[in-house]
């Protein structure tokens, strides 16, 4: 019942291990599937230390169709992207993205690349944060994308002048934009490993997420395979407490909606199951 909806490859130069070694983990938590989502091909060089470039593009699409192949039948692999968002290249990412079947896209905001920083970077933490939260939701509102990935990363940039109270109308009102545009957003793990070590986002911005009925997504974001499903349980939990009573992964670009309680016990199952 439960997907790993956010991982990569070698392919993106920061990520170690094949799909295979990652569907070996997933199987062993307990997860039915596996998205991969490896960071997606950006024209004029832009990002090109942490991505894919072009011309292995169609590489990238035949190693998960060969990974999805090996697996039928045990985990479900199935081809995602995670696409940056950067004004200006819209028209290039709808293209890409009609390109493949992609089963879900991620679209994602990354404040630390040397393009983002010599746009909207400036002096003042304040400024740096409310421009963040504005391009998320203008990331949303494109409708290119299903889910909004690890969304306050900016706090792990600007951690020494982090102030979630002094930005938290901002969010809110970045929040009110992507409700009403009905793409999800991802409650990302790997945040505790981060230089603020919580999950993205944060509780309070996930209980404001919970207020406006945006459906969130659970993704591990594993750069290697051991981390695969790390911090689903934990999760879970915390979304629970902030008042969601779903979670959700997406197959064929359509969302499937999931109780958390039907989520924890599939998974616990699966794994008592791996484990006879």
């Amino acid at each position: 019942m439960l997907y790993e909806t956010h991982s990569h490859t070698p392919l993106c130069r920061h990520a170690v291990g094949e799909p295979t070694e990652y569907a070996s983990v997933a199987e062993t938590q307990g997860l039915s599937g596996l998205i991969v989502t490896c960071h997606n091909p950006m024209p004029n060089g832009f990002g090109d230390r942490v991505r894919m470039r072009g011309d292995e593009f169609s590489q990238y699409l035949e190693l998960v169709e060969e990974t999805a192949s090996r697996w039928a039948g045990r985990v479900d692999v199935r081809l995602g992207l995670e696409a940056d968002f950067f004004p200006g290249y819209e028209s290039f990412l709808e293209q890409q993205l009609n390109s493949a079947d992609f089963h879900y896209v991620l679209g994602s905001v990354h404040p630390q690349l040397r393009e983002y920083r010599e746009a909207y970077w400036s002096d003042n933490p304040l400024e740096v944060q409310t421009r963040y939260f504005d391009l998320l939701a203008t990331a949303a509102e494109t409708q290119l994308f299903d889910c909004i990935s690890h969304p306050d990363l900016i706090k792990n940039l600007t951690a020494d002048d982090w102030r979630p109270a002094m930005v938290m109308d901002e969010i809110c009102g970045a929040l009110d934009r992507i409700a009403a545009t009905g793409v999800a957003m991802e409650l990302n793990t790997s945040g505790r490993l981060k230089t603020i070590q919580e999950m993205n986002p944060f509780p309070d911005m996930l209980r404001e997420i919970q207020l406006r009925g945006i459906p969130v997504v659970i993704g591990s974001d594993a750069h290697r395979p051991d981390r695969v499903g790390d911090g689903f349980a934990d999760a879970m939990d915390l979304l629970e407490l902030c008042g969601f009573t779903e979670v959700n992964y997406f197959l064929n670009r359509r969302r499937c909606e999931v109780s958390i309680d039907v989520a924890r016990a599939s998974l616990v199952a699966n794994v008592s199951c791996a484990d006879d």
